[in-house]
């Protein structure tokens, strides 16, 4: 049934999509300055595309912008993860070291709950 929502999400999207597309073929110009701008500078770089392309470009340059800010935004965490689980294992290896070396052979009570914990 999921899989089914997300095809027709997926087709509705699709579809929202194309006639989007298709209600903007007109032309734009696209500058990288404003006139006044470039006239002082000496460069007028400009392009002419369809609407629906500088639509879609802004959207997704929005979406790469948003991404990278986020994995920046999120490297503190990502660090801090790194950091539990190297102590995590340290802990794990410093536990595992003084039950071999604390082991007594006399301590029938904890080797029973010890074993109980193994076969577990």
């Amino acid at each position: 049934m999921l899989r089914f929502l997300r095809i027709l999400f997926l087709a509705l999207l699709g579809i929202a999509l194309l006639a989007v597309a298709s209600a903007n073929l007109d032309p734009v110009t696209v500058r990288a300055l404003p006139k006044d701008m470039a006239l002082v500078l000496g460069s007028d770089w400009q392009i002419e595309l369809p609407l629906f392309i500088v639509i879609f470009a802004g959207i997704l340059a929005g979406l790469g912008i948003g991404f990278v800010w986020e994995w920046f935004r999120e490297a503190k965490h990502r660090s801090a993860l790194a950091e539990h689980k190297r102590e995590a294992g340290n802990l794990r290896r410093e536990v595992s070291k003084l039950r071999t070396e604390n082991r007594k052979p006399d301590d029938d009570v904890i080797a029973l709950l010890e074993g109980d914990r193994a076969t577990r």
